[in-house]
């Protein structure tokens, strides 16, 4: 089994893509549709890392907060 990617793998990713974008006046239309399919992935993959991580940091700030309670 493959590991994922990582958050930083795909954030590059992204940021090679749009510098690729805004960097050339004119686009190869046959790399466009490619270009756009990794990006739209990389964005996800992105996006639920995010999610993940900020879940994670709930759940521990939540449980921090209720034992600070519990302790009072």
């Amino acid at each position: 089994m493959s590991q994922p990617e990582s958050f930083k793998e795909n954030y590059r990713t992204l940021q090679t893509i749009a510098q690729k974008l805004s960097n050339n006046n004119e686009i190869d239309i046959d790399e466009l549709i490619p270009m756009v399919d990794e990006a739209t992935k990389a964005y996800q993959l992105c996006k639920q890392r995010i999610e993940a991580v900020e879940q994670a940091l709930n759940s521990r700030l939540d449980a921090e907060a209720e034992e600070k309670i519990e302790n009072q």
